[in-house]
């Protein structure tokens, strides 16, 4: 398997990339081969110092870099030679088989859709967010950004997405999934809550359980959680300043430790046809690794295969 990386992308890349990378081959035997997309002159120094296995990565020079302000579909059309854009040309191309960058996540979403293209009948992509749970372990919920309104057939598909990766790469079997809501009772919340509510249950290929409330969040109550990107913002970025709070603090506590985000490196755009993760701009080292360790798994678990399967069935 072939795994692009945009070198070029994040607050503190390309240094904290190029040692990711060293992390990530450094703990990993298998034939996972890096492709690392970026300005060969920068890289070169950092990859020699790193001392890596040279066979087992290749660099594609790039000469642009699309900003992190930068206006997504104009930086893409104007830039062909950025990072980025390389990466979805080679993903489009089949030279890779995952594209992860830390860079514009504008520009990440723009070229997945219109460069990677929606799986056959889907409406719109996800992201989802892991949710350490009070139990020791991981709940997901979704979505939390991209979409920040929806309509109710937006959150039956999000709901089979976030089903299917909770079941082939966090390896929950039949996961339970909860619709959040202001409270448990059917016909509670908003219309577009009561409008999904009788979809989901009557969707044959979820275990759907009902309404869920914020305080279940970071119980086992669900395994998938489903909800419009503007609330899953706010509850993802409420559950991230748990860490630094506890950080500024100096509280230390395992399980608050669980939501630096740092240990889950990025999340996969779900609903495209190709294996596409955006990682945090502030991503480092340790992230950029468990993008790469993410990457390679949804490649081996056919993650997307199950994802077209499950679409021509619900057709």
């Amino acid at each position: 398997m072939r795994i692009g990386l945009d070198m070029m992308g994040g607050d503190f890349a390309p240094a904290e990339a190029v040692k990711g990378v060293k992390l990530f081959l450094d703990g990993d035997a298998s034939n996972a081969h890096l492709v690392l997309i970026g300005d060969e002159q920068a890289l070169t120094p950092l990859l020699a110092d790193a001392q890596l296995n040279q066979s087992r990565y290749t660099v594609v020079h790039s000469s642009q870099v699309i900003g992190m302000n930068e206006h997504p579909t104009k930086a893409l059309k104007e830039k062909p030679h950025s990072s980025i854009s390389i990466g979805f040309h080679l993903l489009q191309n089949k030279k890779i088989d995952a594209f992860i960058s830390a860079g514009n996540t504008g520009a990440m979403m723009v070229g997945a859709i219109y460069s990677i293209k929606l799986i056959e009948g889907i409406q719109r992509p996800t992201i989802s967010t892991v949710v350490p749970r009070e139990n020791g372990s991981y709940g997901l919920l979704l979505d939390v950004g991209i979409n920040a309104d929806c309509k109710p057939e937006n959150l039956v598909q999000f709901a089979v997405l976030g089903s299917l990766y909770s079941q082939y790469i966090m390896g929950t079997d039949k996961p339970k999934v909860g619709l959040l809501n202001i409270g448990e009772e059917e016909g509670k919340g908003n219309l577009l809550a009561q409008a999904t509510y009788p979809l989901l249950k009557e969707n044959t290929h979820l275990n759907f359980i009902g309404n869920v409330e914020g305080r279940d969040v970071f119980k086992d109550t669900a395994d998938v959680i489903v909800c419009e990107g503007f609330t899953g913002n706010v509850i993802l970025k409420m559950a991230e300043s748990f860490h630094d709070v506890a950080v500024r603090r100096n509280i230390k506590d395992d399980y608050m430790d669980k939501f630096d985000f740092e240990q889950y490196g990025g999340t996969p755009v779900l609903g495209v046809a190709e294996p596409v993760i955006i990682g945090h701009g502030i991503s480092g080292q340790r992230a950029f690794s468990n993008m790469i360790g993410l990457a390679k798994k949804m490649i081996e678990s056919k993650l997307l295969e199950k994802i077209r399967e499950s679409f021509v069935e619900v057709k």
